[in-house]
């Protein structure tokens, strides 16, 4: 079986109460409150639907699911924290550090899928909640599907053993390290610092303090053949670190961002990036202000096989 980096399908979750969660802002400083919760949820639901469509346009294969009321999940919007899917018909669930994010993994969300693609074995990681200990999904890791190597910044919401466990059951080798932003704080989640494309990587490499982990990172991005698109740490902050290459149903590579990322590259960044994909982009500033999150956050990709 060949691991393709990208896919056509993905799994987007459509919010009914999006807003700001207290439980995760101590450890995300990429959030900021909106005075009018309301209006959060109202701006949200307008910039997912018209991400959605943006997707779907290009040639992406968008299951929609709408998030339910009760119980509240304002960060429901943000499902790859807690599943993924993969090429073998695996899907793992995945431990999260805030109580209300544990109510966000849904059975009838994986019901829905498998009337589409199929199913195989499903590996419950949730358990280490229990412990304090916490991975979670392709927030915590950055995968390169390819090469089968997990990349993942340790943080309260990123727990190494949790880590080596998942690389173990899924066939990845763990590259770790710390980072911190430009105020030493540690960053919640590897997605936001670095990105990974089947012939390209975006990453904020000022971000990895200690000089051997920097050089670990870089020399295996580098060994796997991809070209490095060095982001500051004000674009880092802008989401530009928070992309995902998707391949639409022609074949045609598409490397999905906010227009907030988009505009905060500069013009020899867009080019090496033009290279290997058609860049797409959406407004969805509400959304990254009150959620701290990006577009990248807002996409499971689904990598199961799709039934004949």
């Amino acid at each position: 079986m060949t691991n393709q980096q990208s896919t056509s399908n993905i799994l987007m979750i459509r919010p009914v109460s999006f807003g700001f969660n207290e439980q995760t802002a101590a450890s995300n400083a990429f959030q900021n409150r909106a005075a009018d919760q309301q209006s959060v949820q109202d701006k949200a639901l307008a910039e997912f639907d018209g991400f959605v469509k943006i997707l779907t346009d290009n040639g992406i294969n968008v299951t929609v699911v709408d998030d339910t009321l009760h119980p509240h999940t304002p960060d429901s919007i943000f499902p790859n924290n807690w599943v993924s899917f993969h090429e073998d018909g695996g899907i793992f669930l995945y431990p999260m550090q805030a109580e209300n994010r544990r109510l966000e993994r849904r059975e009838d969300i994986i019901s829905k899928l498998e009337d589409s693609f199929k199913v195989g074995h499903i590996i419950d990681l949730s358990r280490f909640e229990h412990d304090h200990k916490f991975l979670e999904g392709t927030g915590s890791m950055v995968l390169d599907r390819e090469n089968k190597i997990a990349y993942a910044c340790l943080s309260p919401r990123t727990d190494k053993e949790t880590l080596n466990l998942f690389c173990e059951q899924a066939g990845y080798q763990p590259i770790s390290f710390e980072a911190s932003d430009a105020q030493g704080k540690d960053i919640y989640h590897t997605n936001v610092l670095m990105c990974i494309g089947s012939h390209f990587a975006v990453i904020c490499a000022d971000s990895i303090p200690n000089p051997h982990e920097k050089v670990v990172v870089l020399e295996s991005l580098r060994s796997t053949h991809k070209e490095l698109v060095t982001i500051t740490f004000d674009q880092m902050n802008r989401f530009a670190g928070n992309m995902l290459e998707l391949k639409n149903k022609a074949g045609e590579n598409l490397i999905i961002m906010s227009k907030n990322a988009y505009q905060v590259l500069n013009e020899d960044q867009r080019s090496v990036l033009e290279k290997y994909g058609k860049l797409i982009y959406a407004d969805i500033n509400n959304i990254e202000t009150n959620g701290g999150g990006s577009a990248r956050c807002m996409i499971a990709e689904v990598h199961l096989p799709e039934l004949n």
